[in-house]
């Protein structure tokens, strides 16, 4: 008898009491795994989560987070033999594996980086700008991001065993959440082993990741309206999700990702001959078998120009002929088994749905020639292309989760685009064209039925991921029957766990709470200039408020000489008098700004290291020859880098006239020794 599966719960593996569910090779037919969960306490699950990994995470800046998912992903990486051998026996080649292996580490990989470039050190996220709610300045508001106290459950497909968990406990363990694993019993051992890996490295806090090998019993009980749900699967299951009293009566948020008939349409002004054909007939293919079709993002509908139909299908069939379906660890075999027996035959059965209206036009659903497998002792199945009949409906509410398509025809772009949208939403779609004006036409029909459009021609061809690739920093979703969910999508994928709430008060409370000088904020005006003060040192409202420089006409004169820059307004009084807006000579902005600079540098060798960029620059009121200029320069956000020894700071800058109007405003960019005089020789600074 094979292993039963074990949960993970409060810090312990827990084991079933009675055999379970036994769970077949998909290739072989033979006994891999047994998996039950009858007996698990999901109370004292949910309570772990909450009352132990959720403060321990909440407890770490988002910089930490992000460095624990680099770690674990450097950790991951070195067990992918072990994973890899595994993953065979769900019936994915090595090609499949490599999508869902080094896909779902890749995420963890991709997360931490962002994580580190677009997150603060800190456990608060700014929402735009400061918004003036009073005339003076005294009452402000500040929306933010911040981690709720709940639970981040994901129920997940059999289709992707390791992406499906690390796609999701990636942006959800940055904004701050506890994470239950709900694996898939057809592939749950593959889930299982990398789980293993993961408790095993002690990377993540305890009670941050757990796990059920199983049904989820009463989980639902236990949620409410701090948790969510991430669920992938089918539209039924995703329909009682959605009826659950915890959804509907507690609040629990729920996300779903379900069934999606996901398109690729062939452009009007493509011929067999160019090179958009082939491309076009590559991709489908490649979606056709990847995953032996086993994929949410695969085309299921190949939408064509009616005129070249039969010249589609034609080189669509030729490459399918070349497709070989086998052993999977064999590394001549291009296409392995579905997940299982039972798969199968609900591939069949949709095939028998769609028949009713379309033609077969190449493969046999009911028998295939394998490679060095057992065609009926694994789930193996043959790739199968039907060609629809004028108005056919199955093909756009039938979803063949297999090596299956349907090619549909149309004789316009309108029509291309409803034929699309009768998907009723869809996680994916590709537009192969090399004319912009058909690539904008049918993007923007499509745009409100997709969660991503892809574009692919022979431009950008060597570098594109392809049709049914998921990208971390894009959104992974869709609208309407692919469930109207939104996983993924970089930075936006993590906010999406996360409670936006918008802070109101005064200057000096915000910057308080956000961790971030507010402008009306007090500032600190000390003996020591703060270009002297190590990141040890500085702290938010340090400021310096410099003396007066009066600009010339010589300076203008000269800077225009020197940087070429001769725009009228610099250097033709009349013209310059004839403009509403300047009245007159005026300085050039960058010379207002470079003057600013000469008045609040610190110009010996000290803790800032660099200059490395300026960001929001605005030029208010112009400055004429003879205006005097100063600067307020403010301590405005500090951010250490836990890999250098130096953080970034920065600065707010307001330049201000002999009247003290802001003539110009901008955030000020630099990078400053933690510690002054240095412990270390210094690298080069890499912003």
């Amino acid at each position: 008898m094979s292993a039963l599966l074990e949960s993970y719960v409060a810090g312990h593996w827990f084991r079933a009491a009675d055999e379970g569910q036994t769970v077949l090779d998909a290739v072989t037919g033979e006994e891999v795994a047994r998996v039950s969960s009858r007996g698990l306490d999901v109370s004292a699950l949910v309570a772990h989560a909450r009352d132990v990994g959720g403060p321990a995470v909440r407890a770490l800046s988002f910089h930490e987070r992000a460095g624990m998912l680099k770690e674990l992903a450097l950790h991951l990486g070195g067990h992918k033999d072990e994973f890899y051998a595994l993953s065979f026996r769900t019936g994915a080649t090595r090609r499949d594996s490599a999508v869902d292996i080094d896909g779902g580490i890749g995420t963890l990989f991709s997360y931490a980086s962002k994580g580190k470039r677009e997150l603060p050190d800190d456990t608060v996220f700014l929402d735009g700008a400061v918004e003036p709610l009073g005339r003076g300045g005294t009452f402000l508001g500040q929306h933010v991001y911040t981690s709720r106290t709940g639970v981040a459950v994901q129920i997940n497909a059999f289709n992707f065993p390791v992406w499906g968990m690390l796609e999701k406990l990636a942006p959800a363990f940055l904004a701050g959440l506890p994470s239950i694993v709900k694996p898939a019993t057809q592939t749950a051992y593959l889930t299982e082993a990398v789980f293993r890996r993961i408790i095993e490295s002690g990377i993540l806090p305890d009670g941050s990741i757990q796990l059920i090998s199983g049904g989820v019993g009463a989980l639902f009980d236990e949620l409410g309206e701090q948790d969510s749900v991430a669920f992938t699967g089918s539209a039924s299951t995703a329909e009682i999700l959605r009826r659950d009293p915890a959804v509907q009566e507690r609040g629990l948020r729920l996300g779903i990702e379900a069934d999606s008939l996901n398109a690729s349409i062939l452009g009007t002004d493509v011929a067999p001959d160019d090179p958009e054909f082939e491309l076009f007939v590559k991709g489908v293919v490649t979606e056709m078998t990847v995953k032996a079709g086993q994929k949410c993002t695969a085309i299921r509908r190949v939408i064509v120009p009616e005129p070249i139909a039969d010249r589609v299908i034609a080189a669509l069939s030729d490459r399918l002929s070349r497709i070989v379906v086998g052993d999977p660890a064999d590394e001549t075999v291009r296409m392995g088994a579905l997940a299982s027996i039972g798969q199968r035959e609900e591939v069949r059965r949709a095939i028998t749905a769609l028949r009713r209206s379309a033609d077969l036009v190449f493969g046999d659903p009911d028998a295939v020639q394998t490679r060095g497998a057992d065609a009926e002792a694994g789930a193996f199945l043959s790739p199968v292309l039907l060609r629809a009949h004028e108005g056919a409906d199955e093909p756009h509410d039938v979803e063949p989760f297999g090596p299956v398509s349907t090619v549909l025809t149309y004789r316009t772009v309108e029509e291309a685009v409803a034929l699309t949208a009768r998907g009723r939403g869809s996680l994916v779609a590709s537009v192969v064209t090399h004319d912009p004006v058909v690539a904008r036409a049918i993007t923007l029909g499509l745009a409100p039925w997709h969660g991503r459009v892809l574009l692919l021609d022979r431009d950008d061809a060597a570098e594109s991921t392809g049709h049914g690739s998921p990208l971390p920093m894009l959104v992974h979703g869709g609208p309407g029957r692919a469930g109207g969910g939104e996983e993924l999508g970089g930075i936006r994928g993590v906010l999406h766990h996360m409670q936006r709430t918008a802070i109101q008060g005064s200057p000096d409370m915000l910057t308080a709470i956000t961790g971030r000088w507010t402008t009306g904020s007090q500032r600190e005006i000390t003996d020591v200039h703060p270009f002297r003060k190590s990141l040890a040192e500085l702290r938010i409202g340090d400021s310096v408020a410099t003396m007066s420089r009066t600009v010339t006409l010589a300076d203008i004169d000269h800077f225009a000489e020197f940087t070429g820059d001769t725009f009228y307004a610099h250097t033709d009084p009349e013209a310059a008098a004839a403009n509403p807006l300047f009245g007159g000579i005026v300085a050039h902005g960058y010379l207002v700004v470079s003057l600013a600079a000469g008045l609040f540098v610190e110009p010996n060798p000290g803790p800032v290291l660099a200059n490395f960029g300026v960001d929001h620059l605005r030029f208010l009121t112009p400055v004429k020859a003879g205006d005097a200029i100063r600067v307020l320069l403010t301590v405005k956000q500090i951010t250490p880098r836990s890999s250098a020894d130096y953080g970034e700071v920065r600065w707010d800058a307001v330049v201000l006239n002999q009247d003290e109007e802001p003539v110009a405003t901008y955030d000020v960019l630099t990078l400053v020794a933690k510690t002054w005089p240095a412990e270390k020789t210094w690298p080069a600074a890499t912003p």
